[in-house]
């Protein structure tokens, strides 16, 4: 009895090693264009700004972390990820609300990729503000745009930011 506890403990121990190693093993996510954002950036915001914007993977390869730095204002992050054939992003916003959108997954030669509203947590009100869609237009491989839709009353007002890769 006792070796076959023994027995079954190891095989259990080997499966789930097993396990593990094949979860590290998975390739990551394919965000299309947006892979190619991986690093930092510089630039400006159409405000004339500073802008410094940062992207790596997380989660083993399953989510895209963008970190949005800007003179004079709080910092931002964005989550990709993909969710039942579509692009995901939620976007932690500095005005304290987390609006989510998705887009159809680009090809990787996508040229750009339009995001929009789906939802948004910690929102009073849909007329309240919040950043309502946002479109990435891919210049080539060192720039890239983002247009940004701020939704207020209905009304949206874009907010461009024109990165360089830096160097």
């Amino acid at each position: 009895m006792k070796a076959c506890v023994i027995i079954l403990t190891a095989a259990l121990a080997i499966t789930i090693s097993l396990q593990r190693a094949s979860a590290d093993a998975l390739p990551p996510a394919d965000f299309g264009p947006l892979t190619t954002l991986i690093g930092s950036w510089q630039g400006t915001s159409s405000d004339g700004k500073t802008v410094q914007v940062e992207y790596h993977l997380t989660s083993g390869g399953s989510s895209l972390l963008e970190t949005i730095r800007m003179s004079g204002k709080p910092d931002m992050t964005t989550m990709y990820h993909l969710d039942r054939g579509r692009l995901m992003l939620t976007h932690y916003c500095s005005m304290g609300n987390q609006p989510r959108m998705s887009a159809e997954i680009p090809k990787a030669s996508a040229k750009t990729v339009n995001f929009n509203f789906v939802d948004a947590t910690n929102l009073a009100s849909p007329s309240d503000p919040h950043m309502h869609r946002v479109t990435f237009t891919f210049v080539d491989q060192d720039h890239v745009n983002q247009d940004w839709y701020l939704s207020k009353e209905g009304k949206e007002t874009p907010h461009t930011f024109t990165l360089e890769r830096k160097k």
